[in-house]
């Protein structure tokens, strides 16, 4: 039995009473809401679960029948999904890191800063995920956004992403040095010296980016 299922099935025992038991509780005496989860309410209600809505927000993303203003609303939606570590843990098993890192490379600006952005919110203070974007050779896209995008905003997300990538995750965090570009130091950097890694973000903040004419 699915497992908010089998939760509702507890919940409506624990919840049910005998109206011929003189010491069932009487009404207001306790919350028939009490140990209902989200899950469980959405299972109940036969609503999407999030996952579902992860995965149908990514094909939004890739279709080519969803025009930009709706791509941007699909992105909105998984960005806030990713601030849940679960969700951001569910990713790899669902198969959405690598069509969301595709996206780094999208002819839109907003396409590239979105998926920027929602980088950098899965990877944020979770391990799990840092190391998927290592696997993924995500870093050196990230640091070209950060640095060459015509796009301000579009830079500044990446900034956002390298940064969470990088935090108290030393692998990133030495990758991320060795694909800087030039005028940045290449010796080792503590991926736990806040100051450190502060540092690197600030001068990839203010780094020129070159405009056409």
């Amino acid at each position: 039995m699915d497992a908010n299922m089998n939760g509702l099935l507890k919940w409506s025992i624990q919840n049910s009473t005998n109206p011929s038991d003189p010491n069932a509780p009487t009404n207001g005496a306790t919350d028939p809401s009490r140990g209902l989860t989200p899950e469980m309410i959405s299972t109940l209600l036969g609503g999407p679960s999030d996952a579902d809505l992860m995965k149908a927000a990514m094909e939004a993303l890739h279709s080519d029948e969803v025009d930009l203003e709706n791509k941007m609303i699909a992105f909105d939606n998984f960005e806030q999904l990713l601030e849940g570590i679960d969700n951001a843990n569910n990713m790899e098993p669902l198969g959405l890191w690598t069509p969301l890192v595709e996206l780094l490379r999208h002819d839109e600006a907003d396409m590239r800063r979105m998926a920027a952005w929602c980088v950098g919110t899965a990877v944020q203070n979770n391990e799990k995920a840092q190391d998927k974007l290592l696997v993924l050779n995500a870093m050196p896209t990230l640091i070209s956004i950060a640095t060459s995008d015509s796009n301000p905003a579009t830079r500044k997300k990446a900034v956002y992403a390298i940064s969470s990538a990088v935090r108290n995750y030393q692998p990133a965090m030495d990758d991320a040095v060795k694909h800087l570009p030039e005028g940045y130091s290449r010796e080792k950097v503590d991926a736990g010296d806040m100051e450190a890694v502060d540092a690197i973000m600030d001068k990839l903040r203010a780094h020129p980016v070159q405009t056409s004419a």
